[in-house]
């Protein structure tokens, strides 16, 4: 089987699966105690994402241990935030720290919009050895959304409110203009150098859009994003995009107007509801805490989602955000084996 006939793939254009594939956010991350080792090993977080050959191993380790159907490439939305010209650092406890904080027109014209192959060879390195390794499965690149990397821009970090972003975006409109005009264009150059790189489909993260009314994603954040997608399809338009963000049932109709073939669901909106209001493949959507449960009750969500996905026009099983660190490993092989079994009985 070809990679483009991958079930993952597949899913991703609406054609017909013989199962439910399935891959789980944030699945290289720290509940493993093989990723545990190989970050102790490599010093900072970042110092990890700029490893190439350590990168592609963590990269591997769910394929390994847990049996999920694509690779995503271990790095973070941040990376390419940081050659732009401002530092990233991760603090234990904090999260990742910004500065400097970004506050004037001025501020934006001093930042550059990298040239991948140039300032992130690092990052096309990791793809080019994951490729070599992994021959039977699809390898998923990805980069923050413009409103999600200009959020931790602004803020100089994680918020719980944004002040600092809602702020700028309705109070000082050029330098939003300026700052998310370059945001899209980088996010645009790094994808397309993720997928000449090897990548198979990719996943537009914009974690924090659902923080904005409807009225405001449309007009401050989505058009930004509608334009890395319609690039990306006129440059590659063999690759599948995923757009995903977390509380935003409110914008699915929006979205939909987007040229991706999957949107991502967090596990706050059923299935059923979202199909009502969208028309393309669907990821998602099982709370990650529902793995903190026994295996029969595990069972029962895996299978109605199951369900409820054979409704979409393709459907790729997900957790509904990233997989928590104190999860099982166990927990996670389980969920894996579990889909692809009661999947398989779904389409007999």
């Amino acid at each position: 089987m070809s990679i483009k006939e991958h079930p993952i793939l597949k899913a991703a254009r609406g054609e017909k699966t013989p199962y439910t594939p399935i891959w789980i956010m944030r699945q290289a991350g720290r509940y493993s105690e093989r990723y545990r080792k190989i970050r102790k090993k490599a010093g900072s977080f970042m110092d990890l994402c700029k490893n190439p050959k350590l990168a592609a191993e963590v990269t591997l380790i769910p394929i390994e241990e847990i049996g999920v159907d694509a690779a995503i490439l271990f790095s973070d939305i941040l990376v390419p935030v940081e050659k732009m010209g401002i530092g990233v650092k991760f603090v234990e406890g904090k999260g990742p720290i910004l500065e400097p904080k970004v506050e004037s027109v001025d501020d934006v014209k001093k930042l550059k919009v990298p040239e991948p192959e140039r300032d992130l060879p690092y990052v096309l390195e990791t793809i080019e050895l994951i490729k070599e390794r992994l021959t039977d499965r699809p390898l998923i690149g990805f980069s923050g959304a413009p409103f999600t990397l200009a959020s931790y821009i602004l803020e100089g970090g994680s918020s719980k409110n944004y002040i600092a972003a809602k702020s700028t975006m309705w109070n000082e409109p050029k330098l939003w203009e300026s700052l998310m005009d370059k945001l899209a264009q980088t996010v645009t150059e790094y994808l397309s150098a993720q997928i000449r790189a090897g990548v198979d489909l990719v996943q537009i993260f914009d974690s924090w859009m659902g923080v904005l009314s409807k009225e405001d994603y449309e007009k401050y954040a989505f058009p930004y994003t509608q334009r890395i997608v319609n690039e990306l399809k006129k440059r590659h338009p063999e690759t599948p995009i995923i757009h995903f963000g977390v509380n935003a049932q409110h914008l699915l109709e929006v979205n939909n107007r987007l040229n991706v073939d999957v949107i991502g669901l967090d596990w706050k909106i059923e299935i059923p509801e979202a199909l009502a209001k969208i028309d393309k493949s669907i990821q998602g959507n099982l709370d990650p805490v529902a793995l903190f449960t026994d295996e029969k009750l595990i069972e029962s969500k895996v299978r109605k989602i199951l369900e409820e996905g054979l409704k979409a026009k393709g459907h790729i099983f997900n957790l509904g955000h990233g997989i928590l660190p104190p999860t099982d490993p166990k927990k996670a092989k389980y969920l894996v084996d579990t889909v692809h079994r009661i999947s398989r009985e779904l389409r007999s």
